[in-house]
């Protein structure tokens, strides 16, 4: 297609529940399949190719019905693998053969990787298909009062709470800022109210940094957070409110002076030393950090003291009513992965496995930023972090155009990039998945790792909107980290992990503010040589954009609302350089998305392709402009708008 012409004449597939019988089939059952062919691809005849053992296999479907814009046809596909890979064979039209799969519609042969996927798994917690998830740094969120009577360990440089972050250097690590887990518990107000359901909290255990991911033992939370009696009794605040809570977990690697590695060292003959990789007195560390010496699952006693020991870490946390609900898995690509040795598939199963043993209802997401064609099928972790199939695409939509983001260590610059690629983007990454643990992913707009939105965009303040409403109405689990919600600013993962301004907020007396580009509006001009962060009327950074906040819960109370928004399959309708529209479909309701991020001409949409739709049905942003059989979108700037409806009957 052209950038300019709309994909409603496009048949489509996908794996949510309008287009599936059983989303969560058990191994031997057989699924209908149905494919949304519009009457203007004239096809003929339709057939599913799935792969029985490897070798092909061709079905006929059937039609199931009319509507006045599209055929439904219908397949049976018998799950004969615990993954069912298939596409589908269209005949008719101008061609007269075409492949559909993945990443839509194809006039070649293609190979099978981005095939539609099914799985036989058991599928994840029910609890986490509606889930918004907030991410909080400890150290930075909230000090309770408590904190002044704890002593400061000797790794530490206590600051003050409104002390600049030391983003880069020797005191990156060693600034402590002294928030704890009570200090959690009494905001848990201002998360609910957001509207989020899960707490998530980057690492709990003692160790030697204010990260934490160079833990010195799993066996306790550490004391400078209040404890373990501090986070049970934080788990029990945040369950009593209806909410959940994941804790993180490094798989991959511990401390230096993690108990174990110490008793390594210090014995050749003791039985940790298995449980590295060692040479002599050299050790194979993460990336050659020596501070975070790698775990090898060679070792049986590790995987027992890891997975197995209802006191190891994995179920011992999540064991209990006041227990953590599941685990966010830190480095989750490189576990169990150094050289020839590849043990990665084992570990995630061995961690499933030990998680849904001590609370049945647990979720398990893991840490990826680069392809998960390899490692996302389902029968480990629940889903990924999806950084290449969300996060990098939209950062190339909306980054500043004078500014370049530090994107986990890519040696280049991230590009700017039209909606075009941005669509095709995220299409190919989430073919590389089943459908179940692409919607049982994280979304994320950026992470305690990575540039803050507010920074990314620079002076276009309106395209935080705009990523915060992509991120809100896409198929997977939207995750906000903590501060991102009132315009947060850091210029890459350790100088945006800055104590969250709660003395700035509305009725606190601080210096908050408001974003100078109000939402669909123009966006203030470029200054020459950067993007400055955004500024209030009087020229100072806000520390508190109350507005933003208000767009945040405004769109997390749309998506949790909407069936289409939050359990809706993806097909996609529009894409030119600065817009974006595709449709969230459900049984029970359809949701019409348009993303601009900036000024662009009317996109024109046939109203008969769009299965009911009518004036009136704005969901978020201005109402429906419908111009006699059309639908006209159009923006003046950065720019949301979210309509629903209930599709006809039948």
């Amino acid at each position: 297609m052209s950038p300019a012409a709309h994909l409603l004449d496009t048949p489509h597939h996908d794996g949510s529940l309008r287009y599936l019988s059983q989303p969560h089939p058990r191994l031997g059952e057989t699924v209908d399949l149905y494919v949304r062919v519009p009457h203007a691809a004239s096809v003929t005849s339709l057939h599913v190719r799935t792969t029985h053992d490897a070798e092909p296999k061709f079905t006929a479907g059937v039609v199931d019905r009319h509507t006045a814009s599209d055929t439904w046809w219908r397949v049976p596909l018998v799950v004969h693998n615990p993954v069912a890979h298939y596409r589908f064979l269209l005949q008719g039209g101008e061609l007269g053969y075409q492949w559909l799969n993945g990443t839509g519609l194809h006039e070649r042969d293609v190979p099978d990787a981005a095939d539609f996927r099914i799985t036989t798994y058991d599928p994840p917690p029910a609890w986490s298909d509606d889930a918004v998830v907030y991410q909080i740094f400890p150290d930075r969120f909230a000090r309770s009062a408590s904190a002044d009577a704890r002593p400061t360990p000797d790794w530490a440089e206590p600051v003050s709470w409104d002390t600049p972050v030391a983003g880069r250097g020797r005191r990156t690590g060693r600034q402590l800022y002294g928030g704890d887990l009570e200090g959690i518990a009494e905001h848990l107000d201002h998360i609910e109210t957001l509207g989020a359901t899960v707490v998530y909290l980057t690492p709990v255990f003692p160790s030697r940094s204010n990260h934490r991911y160079d833990a010195t033992t799993f066996d306790r939370v550490d004391p400078i957070l209040g404890g373990d009696e501090a986070l049970t009794k934080l788990a029990a605040a945040v369950h009593a409110r209806g909410m959940r809570i994941l804790g993180d977990f490094t798989t991959n690697h511990t401390g230096a002076g993690h108990e174990w590695f110490r008793a390594a060292q210090a014995d050749p003959a003791a039985p940790e030393r298995d449980y590295y990789f060692f040479d002599g007195d050299r050790y194979v560390a993460w990336l050659d950090v020596k501070s975070l010496p790698k775990l090898n699952y060679d070792s049986a006693e590790l995987i027992r003291r890891v997975f197995d020991d209802p006191q190891g870490v994995v179920r011992k946390w999540l064991t209990g009513p006041d227990g953590l609900d599941g685990w966010r898995i830190d480095v989750a690509n490189m576990t169990g992965r150094y050289g020839a040795q590849d043990r990665y598939h084992d570990v995630a199963r061995r961690m499933r496995e030990a998680a849904t043993t001590a609370r049945p209802d647990a979720l398990l997401v893991a840490e990826h930023c680069h392809d998960t064609s390899r490692d996302a099928l389902g029968d480990g972790w629940h889903g990924v972090m999806n950084y290449a199939g969300f996060t990098r695409p939209l950062w190339t939509w909306l980054r500043h155009r004078e500014y370049a983001p530090d994107f986990l260590g890519l040696p280049v610059i991230v590009p700017r990039l039209g909606g075009r690629a941005v669509m095709e983007t995220m299409r190919e990454f989430a073919a590389q998945m089943p459908w179940v643990t692409l919607t049982h992913s994280f979304n994320q707009v950026g992470s305690h790792d990575t540039t803050r939105v507010r920074t990314l965009v620079g002076d276009d303040a309106g395209q935080v909107d705009v990523a915060a409403g992509m991120l809100l109405t896409m198929p997977s689990i939207p995750m906000i980290t903590y501060g991102d919600e009132i315009g947060m600013l850091g210029e890459f993962g350790e100088d945006g992990r800055r104590p969250m301004p709660w003395d700035a907020a509305p009725g606190r007396g601080g210096r908050g503010g408001t974003d100078p580009a109000a939402p669909g509006g123009e966006p203030p001009a470029t200054t020459p040589g950067g993007a400055p962060p955004a500024t209030t009327p009087a020229g100072e950074p806000p520390l508190w954009d109350e507005r933003l906040h208000t767009v945040y819960r405004d769109l997390i109370a749309m998506r949790r609302a909407s069936p289409a928004l939050h359990a809706g399959g993806l097909r996609w309708v529009y894409a030119d350089d600065d817009v974006l529209v595709y449709l969230r479909e459900h049984p029970q309701q359809t949701a019409l998305v348009h993303l601009a991020r900036l000024a662009h001409d009317p996109v024109r949409l046939p109203a008969a392709a769009l299965d009911g739709i009518e004036s009136g049905c704005a969901a978020y942003g201005p109402g429906l402009v419908v111009d006699g059989d059309e639908i006209v979108l159009s923006a003046g700037g950065p720019h949301v708008g979210v309509w629903t409806w209930s599709p006809r009957a039948e």
